[in-house]
């Protein structure tokens, strides 16, 4: 990778297309103002001149903001701003990301663990919870940790009526705050607010 970014630039590409590459280990995007097309066609020489090849189904040319796309776990494109109601280009946690860490809290809460007791299960979702939130904590997050914290919720309160054998759903025995006051479960919305990442 670090030969093709210097042929990238040695080249004439950068130049000419108006281009940078952004590059996590052999995962890259090249974001162009002009001549899409034209620079793909220029990455496929370059790699093919270093004996590398590109994945087509993963590679393709997005124009934003009409379209999107998905990069380290972030969907990069078109987001709207709710202070001032108007377009931008930003990022937000991708909805694979999402449903993979919703399907992570699922198997935390299945009925076989509720052998343990409820300030350990939070535990452990909170591990899962705050790890997400650390990593997603850039562009437009909130809609995704409501989602995300609403998910858990109701999978914790499903879990603890199992667990002492409530009928019902439990949101009287288990209202939001038992959840977070009592039983332990963070709050994505105050780890957003409290984290140094989202203040930078």
């Amino acid at each position: 990778m670090r030969r093709f970014i210097l042929g990238w630039k040695r080249l004439g590409y950068e130049r000419k297309f108006g281009a940078r590459i952004v590059n996590y280990a052999d995962d890259f995007v090249v974001c162009c103002k002009k001549q899409g097309d034209e620079a793909l066609e220029a990455v496929k020489q370059i790699t093919k001149s270093l004996k590398l090849t590109v994945n087509e189904t993963k590679t393709h040319v997005c124009r934003l903001p009409e379209e999107s796309f998905d990069f380290l776990g972030y969907t990069i494109g078109r987001c709207i701003s709710r202070k001032r109601n108007r377009p931008y280009l930003g990022t937000r946690p991708s909805m694979s990301r999402e449903k993979r860490v919703r399907a992570r809290i699922h198997v935390l809460t299945v009925r076989a663990t509720t052998w343990q007791s409820e300030t350990c299960l939070a535990a452990q979702l909170n591990r899962v919870l705050v790890g997400w939130g650390n990593y997603f904590c850039l562009g437009s997050v909130s809609a995704a940790y409501r989602r995300v914290q609403r998910h858990a919720d109701e999978r914790l309160r499903q879990w603890l009526c199992q667990k002492h054998r409530v009928r019902g759903r439990g949101y009287k025995r288990f209202p939001r705050r038992y959840l977070h006051d009592t039983a332990g479960l963070v709050d994505l919305e105050r780890f957003r607010r409290s984290s140094a990442c989202a203040q930078a």
